[in-house]
C-alpha cells in the first residue's frame, strides 16, 4: 500500500544501490578521488578554486539531471554522480576555508548543523531516512542534499584533525577507521538501528577517504607518501570504473521496490 507521501508523486524503482561491501569500497574510493581531483584541478592544473568550482558544479548538475531523470538505479549514472558530488563537496569546503579564510572548526560545525537540518526535514516530510525507500523525486532530492553535506563536512573534519590539530594524515586515517569499526560493532553486536548505523558510517567514510587521499598524494615533506594528485586520481578512478562496470553487468546491488 502506498503511503500518503507518495500520493502526489509517481513512484520509481529504488534509485540507490543496496549496501554491500563493494558499495563501501566504491564510496571510499570516490571520497578519495573527491579530495585529490579537487586539488588536481584547482592547484596542479592552476585553474583556481573559483573556476574549478564553476566547472565541476556544472558537470555535477548535468550528472544529477540524468540521475533524477532515470526511473531506476543505474550504476554508471549513480556512481558518476557520487564521484562528482564528492569533488563539489570538497570544493565547497575549500572555498570557505582557503578562499574566504573561515576556520575549519567553523565550517565543520556549520556543515554538521546543516546536515542535521537536512535529516530533520527529510524525516519530518517522509517519516523515514531509509535508503531502501528512495522511490520518489522528493526523497531522492533529500538524499542528494544529505550526500552533498556529508562530503563538505567530511572534508572540513578530515582537514581539521590532520592539519589544524596536527594529527597527521596517517593518524587521522586510523582515527576515522577506528570510528567506523566502532559503528560496525554497535550495529552488529549491540544491534544499533540499521538506518542510524548506515548514515554514521557514510558520514565517517568521507573524512576517512579525504585523509587517505591526502596521505597518498601529499609530498613526503608534508607527511604524505608522494604519489601526487595525478597518480592517485587516475589509479582510484580506474578501480572505480572497473567496479562500476562489474555492477552494471552483474547487477548484484539493485534494491527491490517492495523493500522497506
Amino acid at each position: 500500500m502506498r503511503s500518503s507521501s507518495h500520493n502526489s508523486e509517481s513512484l520509481f524503482l529504488n534509485k540507490v544501490p543496496e549496501v554491500t561491501l563493494i558499495f563501501w569500497a566504491i564510496k571510499i574510493l570516490s571520497t578519495t578521488v573527491g579530495e585529490t581531483a579537487a586539488d588536481l584541478l584547482s592547484i596542479r592544473l592552476d585553474l583556481g578554486l573559483s573556476l574549478t568550482s564553476f566547472v565541476m558544479g556544472a558537470v555535477f548538475l548535468i550528472a544529477l539531471f540524468f540521475q533524477l531523470r532515470a526511473r531506476r538505479y543505474q550504476a554508471p549514472i549513480y556512481w558518476a554522480t557520487v564521484v562528482l558530488i564528492s569533488i563539489v563537496g570538497t570544493l565547497v569546503s575549500d572555498n570557505l576555508v582557503d578562499g574566504m579564510g573561515i576556520s575549519l572548526i567553523t565550517t565543520s560545525v556549520a556543515f554538521g548543523l546543516i546536515l542535521t537540518a537536512v535529516f530533520a526535514t527529510w524525516y519530518a516530510s517522509e517519516r523515514t531516512l531509509s535508503i531502501h525507500t528512495i522511490v520518489t523525486r522528493r526523497r531522492e532530492l533529500f538524499y542528494w542534499a544529505a550526500i552533498l553535506f556529508t562530503f563538505a563536512m567530511g572534508t572540513s573534519v578530515g582537514d581539521l584533525l590532520a592539519e589544524s590539530l596536527d594529527l597527521g594524515y596517517g593518524q587521522a586515517l586510523l582515527v576515522f577507521a577506528a570510528m567506523i569499526f566502532l559503528v560496525a560493532i554497535l550495529h552488529y553486536v549491540a544491534r544499533m538501528d540499521a538506518i542510524l548505523s548506515f548514515w554514521l558510517a557514510y558520514i565517517l567514510t568521507r573524512p576517512l577517504g579525504a585523509s587517505l587521499g591526502d596521505l597518498l598524494a601529499k609530498p613526503m615533506l608534508a607527511g604524505g607518501l608522494g604519489w601526487g594528485t595525478v597518480t592517485t586520481s587516475i589509479v582510484f578512478l580506474a578501480v572505480i570504473l572497473v567496479a562500476v562496470a562489474y555492477l552494471a553487468i552483474s547487477k548484484p546491488d539493485e534494491i527491490a521496490l517492495d523493500q522497506t
